[in-house]
């Protein structure tokens, strides 16, 4: 009893009826059924064995399935290169080189089926405690480096049917060569393996990097050059690398929050501020956000000036309501009722050291949205009602004089 070669072996063999076909349709009909079995084998593998195994697993973690699937891969590669000589009438020049395209490919999936382990592991090992100070994703990224070069390597060993170490004798003599020549891109391509690893940059982000004149949003990403829309429709080319050996502000951050700060200070003329009197306070009464602050402070002063009275010390030491006080109490009370101030994040009003120019008082909030004209809309709104209540205090906002103020003095 003897066996069928692949060199015997025919689609006439096979299927007698197909006897008279042409040589050329034998061929055509023996890569569609090498094709047909590989992508059988495929979908077996990827929605039936993967699919098994998925119900043994874990669910709500990390799972070594994306590592499985991209060695899933190999199976129809395999078939496809134990199978291609088998096809009848096909020259063995085309066998070769299929051969090694599938080898190289093979090589490729265990490549990234390693790579994405690595990452897994990584995943793995940020739900410890102390992940946070103590990373391990620089070194995973270094891990992933060494084994796509490492690949490259085989790869092109496979293609061109040589040894690995014949590449790795000539490398040495031609790295010199390489780096003079490809330094502006070796530079960019680590830049982007970074920029993207670390998750540093997107399409769609705002950056803002003054020393190139970049403030805007980030339009392309390419291995040479960052494109950045500016606000102004300008568009800034910035070379990769120099995102990672410069400092940029990236406002992405800013975006998925939902909030956009306000920092901004009102300027207080210093000659203004002095202690409310009992009429003033009973006018201050009319507006309701600081209704309840006085009250407060009228019963927590009348406690602390009944002591000082008892205690027989000059009035002097009694405490008392100053304007400046009672218009911070009233600002933190009108943003915590502004519907389009955020209560989630950072609310404050607070008085900053007195300058030549008056004493600041900073209001730092978020607003509820990140869109800049509504955020440019708010923020006006609140400075506007601000600026005109101020007077309702006794206070008045600090301003240069002008042509206008010294026409005034000469007159009076």
């Amino acid at each position: 009893m003897h066996s069928i070669t692949t060199e015997t072996l025919s689609i006439a063999a096979v299927f007698p009826f197909l006897a008279d076909l042409p040589p050329w349709a034998e061929t055509v009909i023996g890569l569609g059924l090498l094709l047909t079995i590989a992508w059988v084998v495929n979908f077996i593998v990827k929605h039936v064995v993967l699919r098994v195994a998925l119900r043994w697993l874990p669910q709500g973690g990390p799972t070594p399935v994306p590592v499985a699937a991209r060695l899933a891969n190999v199976f129809p590669a395999l078939v496809i290169s134990s199978g291609i000589g088998a096809v009848p009438h096909l020259p063995a020049g085309v066998v070769t080189v299929v051969g090694n395209v599938v080898a190289a490919s093979i090589i490729l999936f265990i490549a990234m089926a390693i790579s994405r382990a690595f990452s897994l592991g990584n995943e793995i090992y940020e739900r410890r405690p102390d992940a946070a100070s103590r990373p391990i994703k620089g070194y995973m990224q270094v891990l992933k480096i060494i084994l796509y070069a490492g690949a490259a390597i085989l790869i092109v060993a496979a293609l061109m049917e040589q040894s690995p170490l014949l590449l790795l004798s000539g490398l040495g003599a031609m790295a010199a060569v390489l780096m003079l020549v490809f330094k502006d891109t070796i530079l960019s391509l680590v830049a982007s393996v970074q920029l993207t690893s670390n998750d540093m940059l997107r399409v769609g982000d705002w950056i803002e990097m003054p020393q190139l004149n970049a403030d805007g949003d980030v339009i392309d990403i390419a291995l040479h050059t960052i494109k950045v829309q500016n606000w102004d429709k300008t568009i800034t080319t910035i070379p990769t690398h120099r995102l990672i050996a410069e400092s940029f502000k990236n406002w992405r951050g800013m975006s998925e929050s939902g909030g956009r700060r306000i920092k901004r200070s009102l300027l207080i003329d210093q000659n203004c501020i002095r202690f409310l009197t009992a009429d003033e306070k009973q006018q201050l009464r009319r507006l309701r956000l600081i209704d309840d602050y006085l009250e407060s402070k009228q019963g927590e002063l009348g406690e602390w000036n009944a002591r000082v009275e008892r205690a027989g010390h000059d009035p002097v030491n009694s405490r008392r309501v100053t304007n400046v006080g009672t218009f911070r109490a009233y600002v933190l009370a009108y943003l915590r009722a502004n519907g389009r101030i955020s209560k989630d994040m950072t609310l404050l009003v607070r008085q900053l050291a007195p300058t030549a120019q008056g004493l600041p008082i900073e209001i730092y909030c978020f607003t509820s949205t990140t869109a800049w004209a509504e955020y440019e809309d708010i923020q006006s709104d609140i400075f506007d009602h601000l600026f005109a209540i101020m007077p309702e205090f006794g206070l008045r906002p600090f301003q240069d004089p002008s042509g206008v103020d010294f026409r005034l003095l000469r007159a009076a």
